[in-house]
């Protein structure tokens, strides 16, 4: 009795060593998997069917998705082939520029982030059940909507578009 209660245990312990990462996006589920799906555009006919473009192998065709293309028109812009930043963006790029620009901005951004969950994950995956390690890691950087509000009302800032209790 005591050796099986002694196995079942350590084979409890040993399973929850796994480390499956911050986020587990496995899905259980025996429905559609909704990342396989890839949208496509409506298929259009031309107005001219004897004067069609001539085909581009290994090129894109209007079917093809254009996911930054369509988030630009969806925030009311309009899409640009060009590499550089338009010139009726400049204003915006300096503006957002105006304190600096770091070069490496994302990849130190991303080895701060490495340390942090380094730091953070060292025990986090010795657990018997499942939890949301994601959640775990950045709790502490929460934001508390309430107790910011309620901050800044205390210090003398108006807050019109935070709802009062």
């Amino acid at each position: 009795m005591r050796r099986a209660l002694a196995l079942i245990v350590i084979t409890a312990f040993v399973g929850a060593c796994s480390n499956t990462g911050l986020r587990d996006l496995q899905s259980n589920s025996r429905g559609p998997d909704e990342f396989i799906v890839e949208p496509r555009e409506p298929l259009q006919t031309p107005d001219d069917l004897r004067s069609l473009p001539t085909p581009t192998p290994g090129q894109t065709n209007l079917t093809d998705s254009n996911p930054v293309a369509d988030a630009v028109i969806a925030l009311g812009g309009r899409p640009s082939e060009a590499t550089e930043v338009p010139a009726t963006d400049g204003a915006l790029v300096t503006a957002a520029s105006r304190f600096g620009v770091t070069a490496t901005i994302r990849e130190d951004l991303a080895e701060a982030d490495e340390k942090f969950r380094r730091r953070q994950g060292r025990f986090t995956q010795f657990k018997l059940f499942p939890e949301d390690r994601y959640l775990q890691a950045y709790q502490r950087q929460q934001l508390d909507a309430t107790a910011t509000a309620d901050q800044w009302r205390r210090a003398g800032v108006s807050t019109p578009s935070y709802p009062t209790n």
